[in-house]
């Protein structure tokens, strides 16, 4: 499987990790508790994804003996099927995080309305 990639996607265990920008040195994951999702039958034969990497034949694994291949080969749909959860999840923590932040609302800003990757 290819390495450095920007998001990492297991489907066994249902996570979607972001590999830059805030999640650049340890890579930020959230598990997507959407079984409807995961269970989509596009991606019953997906082990992992290792999305924009520099070398595309080796982002998608497969559950059987398929060949590794692109995401684009693999006709998934857009990337943004993931991004965008992990962007909610995201959002959900930023703003977990300013309610627990006991600092006056002057000091910390507004609480975080959105989020995109």
């Amino acid at each position: 499987m290819a390495t450095n990639a920007n998001w990492t996607i297991v489907f066994e265990d249902k996570i979607i990790i972001k590999n830059f920008a805030e999640g650049a040195n340890e890579g930020i994951g959230y598990i997507v508790s959407d079984d409807s999702f995961w269970n989509d039958s596009k991606f019953s034969n997906i082990w992992a994804i290792q999305y924009g990497t520099s070398n595309s034949s080796d982002e998608v694994e497969h559950r059987d003996d398929a060949p590794h291949c692109s995401y684009a080969e693999a006709d998934l749909g857009d990337i943004s099927q993931f991004s965008s959860r992990w962007d909610a999840a995201h959002l959900t923590k930023l703003q977990a995080d300013w309610d627990a932040d006991e600092r006056d609302e002057s000091e910390k800003g507004s609480r975080p309305t959105s989020y995109s990757s």
